[in-house]
């Protein structure tokens, strides 16, 4: 298939003591090109790691991941990373930092200077353009760090809780803006969070960890991302479906916590 095949993926951490610490085991998905997929799960379930594996930031211990059927070996430029703080270059302006990539990558300065443009006003930044970065509030930067992921016009964007240091109200927009950007370029999105009900809004496909050694618990296929497209985010949310499903993962990851925390006091 054309997407992403995680295949048999495991991964241990030896530990400087010499003792080991098991992050994933035998992790199995398909994750269908186009496809908008959130991870949820516990504290120290692995979401990060198996990011960061389809990042090619990491080599499992065994298994594999294959991107359009070949296996990734390494970091590649079909694969753009959003991080929880923008890693954006605060000496440099909105525009420099979105046009880094093409820029580094010799594409022609007149398309280049375009495609900023273009992904500026995209993101709601066209007026802010030549602001030197830290003067921008944080909601600001991560729509910088998402305008300067889709600069490069990779295939696919993991996201490691983009939205995890925003006040309420800005996060809500940005997951409006994630959902737009999806459905307006096409991409593949993996994008890992800690909230359950920014898990259940963005993800087409939803999937719920088990604590260490992680692996896949359980996994939902949602309307909530394409619903997101046309209703109220507000709407979506208080909708019986939606506070259903809310209730019953919120169960089962404080089902999980409570497991942690009885191995953690036994």
């Amino acid at each position: 298939m054309t997407g992403i095949v995680i295949d048999g993926v495991s991964m241990v951490f030896t530990l400087p003591s010499g003792g080991e610490v098991h992050a994933l085991n035998n992790v199995n998905l398909d994750i269908k090109e186009g496809e908008i997929v959130s991870v949820l799960g516990p504290s120290g379930c692995g979401k990060t790691t198996l990011l960061n594996i389809i990042a090619g930031f990491l080599a499992p211990t065994a298994g594999e991941v294959r991107l359009n059927h070949h296996t990734v070996k390494g970091p590649g430029s079909e694969r753009g990373m959003v991080f929880q703080q923008g890693a954006l270059f605060e000496w440099l302006t909105v525009e420099q930092n979105v046009a880094f990539g093409p820029n580094m990558a010799g594409k022609p300065k007149a398309e280049t200077r375009e495609k900023v443009q273009h992904l500026l006003n995209t993101v709601g930044l066209s007026d802010f353009g030549e602001k030197p970065v830290y003067q921008l509030s944080g909601g600001m930067q991560q729509r910088v760090a998402l305008a300067r992921c889709l600069a490069n016009d990779p295939d696919v964007i993991l996201m490691d809780e983009p939205l995890g240091a925003l006040d309420a109200l800005t996060r809500e927009k940005m997951q409006g803006l994630v959902l737009q950007l999806w459905k307006e370029t096409g991409k593949t999105i993996i994008l890992i969070t800690h909230s359950v009900e920014e898990a259940l809004f963005l993800g087409e496909k939803l999937i719920v960890m088990a604590p260490r050694p992680g692996r896949i618990e359980k996994i939902y296929e949602l309307p909530f991302a394409d619903l997101g497209i046309s209703k109220s985010p507000r709407d979506i949310k208080a909708g019986a479906d939606f506070v259903e499903k809310r209730e019953e993962i919120l169960s089962m990851i404080w089902e999980m916590e409570e497991e942690i925390m009885g191995q953690a006091t036994g």
